[in-house]
C-alpha cells in the first residue's frame, strides 16, 4: 500500500457529504472495452480471467481511464464473481454468454459444501491487485473496491449463469426459503471478509453491486436481499472519523427501496436512472449520499445532448437536496457498454468538473 497523501479526495468527502469544489465523477465499467487500450491489453493477456488473476495486468487496467480523463476515483479492475470462483464453483466465460460456474449450487449438499475463501491465499490475486493498484495511483485519486451482493451472487451460483427469468433461484426461494437463506449467510460472510481485506490492502472507499436485486417482488427483496445488505452495512469494519472508509450500496432497480437502504448504516446508496435523483434526495433526506445516475445510454448522444443531460443530472440533484451539491458523486445508473466512444466519455467528465463548480 501506498503512504502517499491523497491529492484528490473529492469522492471520499462528497461520500461523507462534506463540502467539495466540485462534484466528484466516476463511471461504472470505466475501466473496460471502450477503451483501445484494454482491448489491446486483453488481446495480449488472451482472455478476462487472465487479466483479472494477474495483479500486474489488473493494476494496469485499472489505472487505464484515469491516464485518459479527469476522474475522480479509480476502481479496481476485477469481477464480482471472484468469490464463488474461490469457493470452488470455476468460473469461465463463454463467448457471446457471459459468465458460466460449471458446478452450479441447486441441492443442500452443494451449500453445505459452500464456505468462506481464505482472503490472502483463495484471493491473494485481488489483495495484490489492490496493493498494486493503490501503490501506482501514488494518491492521484482513491481506490475503490467492490464485490456483489449476497443475492446477486447467489443468483449466479444457482442459476449457473446469467438467466432471463431467474427461474431457478426463484423456486428455491419459493419451495426451499431456509436454503437459500443459509446460501445467503454464506455468501454474506464471505463479502464482508472480502471488503474487509480489501480494505485492508488499501480500498479507500467499498461498493457493493446488488445488480439483480430489481428482478425482486417488494416482499421478496425484503426477505432475500436487503437484510443481507444491511448485515454488510452493520457488520463490514470501515475505522472511524476520517479514517473511515465509506460504503456505497448500488442496486439496478432499487429506487422502491431506498429509505430502506438509507437506514442500513451505509455512506452512501447508488441510483439507477429509471428515478429522479431529486425524487431521491427528497426521499432519502440527507442521511446517505447519492451516486449517480446518468442513463448510460445518453453517451451514445451528441456532444450538447451529453452536456445537456449532465447538467439536468447535477441540478436535479440539488433540486431535491435543498439546493446543495453536497453530498452527491456523479455516476451512471449503471456500466458503460463496449461501443461507447471514449471521446463522448472524456467530456462527460469535463462537463460534471465545469457545471458542479462551487
Amino acid at each position: 500500500m501506498s503512504n502517499a497523501p491523497l491529492l484528490n479526495d473529492r469522492l471520499l468527502r462528497a461520500l461523507r457529504r462534506q463540502p467539495v469544489d466540485r462534484t466528484p465523477v466516476w463511471l461504472m465499467r470505466q475501466a473496460g472495452r471502450y477503451l483501445p487500450e484494454y482491448r489491446a491489453t486483453r488481446a495480449r493477456a488472451g482472455s478476462f480471467l487472465a487479466m483479472a488473476k494477474n495483479p500486474d495486468i489488473a493494476c494496469e487496467v485499472t489505472l487505464q481511464p484515469l491516464r485518459r480523463f479527469d476522474l475522480d476515483a479509480a476502481i479496481l479492475f476485477s469481477d464480482i464473481l471472484t468469490i464463488p470462483d474461490a469457493m470452488g464453483l470455476e468460473l469461465c466465460f463463454v463467448e457471446g454468454e457471459g459468465p458460466k460456474f460449471k458446478h452450479p449450487v441447486t441441492s443442500e449438499r452443494e451449500v453445505a459444501r459452500l464456505g468462506v475463501p481464505d482472503m490472502e491465499t483463495d484471493l491473494r490475486y485481488v489483495m495484490d491487485a489492490v496493493r498494486a493498484s493503490r501503490r501506482e495511483l501514488a494518491g492521484k485519486a482513491p481506490l475503490i473496491g467492490f464485490s456483489g451482493s449476497p443475492w446477486t451472487l447467489a443468483c449466479y451460483m444457482v442459476e449457473g449463469g446469467s438467466s432471463k427469468n431467474y427461474a431457478r433461484i426463484k423456486a428455491m426461494a419459493l419451495n426451499q426459503p431456509a436454503l437459500l437463506h443459509r446460501l445467503l449467510e454464506i455468501n454474506a460472510d464471505a463479502v464482508i471478509a472480502y471488503l474487509a481485506a480489501q480494505r485492508a490492502a488499501g480500498a479507500q472507499a467499498l461498493q457493493v453491486f446488488d445488480t439483480w436485486g430489481g428482478v425482486l417482488s417488494p416482499a421478496m427483496y425484503r426477505e432475500f436481499s436487503l437484510p443481507y445488505l444491511q448485515r454488510i452495512a452493520q457488520e463490514l469494519p470501515r475505522g472511524e472519523g476520517e479514517q473511515r472508509v465509506p460504503l456505497v450500496l448500488f442496486g439496478k432497480g432499487n429506487a422502491a427501496h431506498l429509505e430502506a437502504l438509507a437506514a442500513t448504516g451505509t455512506e452512501a446508496v447508488g441510483a439507477d436512472w429509471l428515478i429522479e435523483l431529486s425524487e431521491a434526495a427528497q426521499r432519502v433526506q440527507g442521511k446517505v449520499a447519492l451516486q449517480g445516475n446518468l442513463d448510460p445510454a445518453v453517451l451514445y448522444g451528441s456532444p450538447d445532448a451529453i452536456r445537456q443531460q449532465v447538467r439536468q443530472t447535477l441540478d436535479s440533484y440539488a433540486q431535491g437536496n435543498n439546493g446543495s451539491r453536497e453530498g452527491h458523486v456523479f455516476n451512471l445508473g449503471h456500466g458503460m457498454s463496449p461501443d461507447m466512444n471514449p471521446e463522448h466519455v472524456g467530456l462527460l467528465v469535463d462537463a460534471v468538473h465545469e457545471f458542479s463548480k462551487r
